[in-house]
């Protein structure tokens, strides 16, 4: 996928827009050719240098930076120079797919071995032992805690998973 066409996908704009926020985005939304300093960005964008510098920084941690740096023989000073490696993002985004998947997998065990009460009034769910020391009543409104069936999230968050292993070819684990 071309440079231009990755920056023009809404899903990579806000993978881009989550990494770095809005503050950043200007940095990791118009990456240039070529290598460039912190400083110049910063001019060129009209940022501040510690947002250029904290946009860099998570873009370098994500793979989709590099930097390389260069000793001014007068000065000793170090200049960085940064190049943007967007290439990464596709490898990076499946990842994220592949941790979310984790993640709801763990969430349906949980949902499934678990019993729940809920505080109609307040809005909170228990678990049955914390339902149980509370004597089945709201610690903050006193009101009966009633059992709650959780079959539909339950059954949303296997289509979220069968979706997302369709989406990755995953087989189920189980």
């Amino acid at each position: 996928m071309a440079f231009e066409e990755l920056l023009s996908d809404p899903v990579i704009q806000k993978y881009l827009h989550e990494l770095v926020g809005p503050t950043g985005m200007p940095v990791a939304a118009a990456p240039p050719d070529g290598e460039v300093t912190d400083e110049e960005l910063a001019e060129e964008l009209e940022l501040e240098l510690n947002d250029v510098r904290r946009a860099l920084f998570i873009l370098y941690e994500n793979d989709l930076a590099r930097y390389r740096r260069v000793r001014d023989e007068d000065s000793g000073w170090l200049t960085y120079l940064w190049t943007f490696e967007y290439e990464n993002i596709p490898e990076n985004l499946e990842e994220e797919m592949h941790r979310l998947l984790e993640a709801l997998e763990e969430r349906l065990e949980y949902e499934r071995t678990h019993e729940f009460y809920l505080s109609e009034p307040a809005g909170i769910r228990f678990e049955f032992s914390e339902a149980m020391e509370f004597d089945f009543q709201c610690p903050e409104t006193g009101a009966p805690l009633e059992p709650m069936e959780n079959d539909e999230l339950i059954e949303a968050t296997e289509r979220h998973i069968e979706e997302l292993r369709n989406e990755l070819s995953v087989d189920a684990i189980r």
